[in-house]
């Protein structure tokens, strides 16, 4: 029996030009990106399809981004297949794409909770984030170890066997990705962040972020969301309310979430939204899943026409 999930992809998936052809092209995809113009007050479009990228790579402008092109590519697959996924989650701000499309809130609320999110967040300052590629719990954890000699440092996220984002102060963030190198690790990149996103940094903005979303209206879940902050579906709108801010500030468990999916008999995931991120990092987590990517027209219709040899029950 196949089962599916829509993923949806976070910060650093963006790129000038995406959801352009959805846009020239579905109709559906064309009045999310219309209605996010209006409701934020401010031309997404123009962020998404000419940028420049360095306006479009400032959190407070691609957060909104990524949300409304990913929200369109879904409107776009629903406009032109009856398709509702066992599961729903997201990397990141990519979670809200999610909730959305569990019916968790609609869509001026989805633009105005990550409008403000992506404010928050945009004022934080200070600490690095970096990269570490094909590192083992043993070289992780004592490259962690090794950095807390010299300050605050963590697992931001957790993206698969082969990478996880480790954040932080500085220093500490440096020290430990040496250690890591100097042990056996292949690869650590730092990554060009404004700041130590998902960490203590980030506290504050999740606090601030609490009290907004006291206010927000939101529904129970449709379809079943996995959560980043602890990898466990989630359904309840007051769990939302609770888990959405501590998400600012918590690790990213986006192999946990993968594989709590999986043994759920999810077999067949979608990502859809720019890049193909969660993809890649899937083919790590779930070797033998299905994949498939939405990101313009092509993607749309090739994988429409592969649901449908699945058999997918619609």
């Amino acid at each position: 029996m196949t089962k599916v999930a829509f993923i949806f992809p976070g910060q650093g998936s963006q790129y000038v030009g995406m959801g352009k052809n959805l846009y020239n092209n579905n109709k559906s995809a064309k009045q999310v990106f219309d209605k996010a113009d209006a409701i934020l007050n401010k031309s997404v479009t123009s962020l998404c399809f000419e940028g420049p990228d360095e306006v479009l790579k400032q959190t407070i402008n691609t957060q909104p981004a990524i949300v409304t092109m990913s929200i369109a590519a879904v409107e776009a697959l629903k406009s032109q297949l009856n398709i509702t996924p066992d599961y729903t989650a997201g990397h990141s701000l990519g979670e809200y794409c999610a909730m959305y499309t569990a019916g968790v809130m609609n869509l001026d609320d989805t633009l105005k909770a990550i409008q403000k999110r992506a404010e928050l967040m945009s004022t934080v300052k200070g600490g690095s984030m970096a990269a570490i590629i094909n590192a083992s719990e043993e070289q992780l954890n004592s490259g962690l170890a090794e950095g807390r000699k010299f300050g605050y440092v963590d697992v931001a996220n957790y993206n698969s066997s082969a990478q996880v984002v480790i954040t932080g102060d500085t220093a500490a963030v440096k020290v430990a990705g040496d250690h890591m190198l100097a042990n056996g690790v292949r690869r650590v990149v730092p990554l060009a962040v404004s700041g130590a996103f998902h960490s203590k940094y980030v506290r504050e903005a999740g606090e601030k972020f609490k009290e907004f979303v006291k206010n927000l209206s939101l529904n129970d879940a449709k379809v079943p969301v996995v959560t980043n902050v602890d990898a466990e579906i989630t359904t309840k709108a007051e769990d939302f309310r609770s888990k959405m801010p501590k998400q600012i500030y918590s690790s990213v468990r986006w192999t946990q979430t993968i594989k709590k999916m999986a043994s759920e008999g999810v077999n067949t995931f979608i990502e859809i939204g720019p890049g193909s991120v969660l993809a890649n990092l899937n083919r790590k987590i779930v070797p033998d899943a299905k994949v498939y990517n939405i990101y313009d027209m092509e993607s749309l219709d090739n994988t429409i026409q592969e649901l449908k040899k699945l058999s997918v029950e619609l």
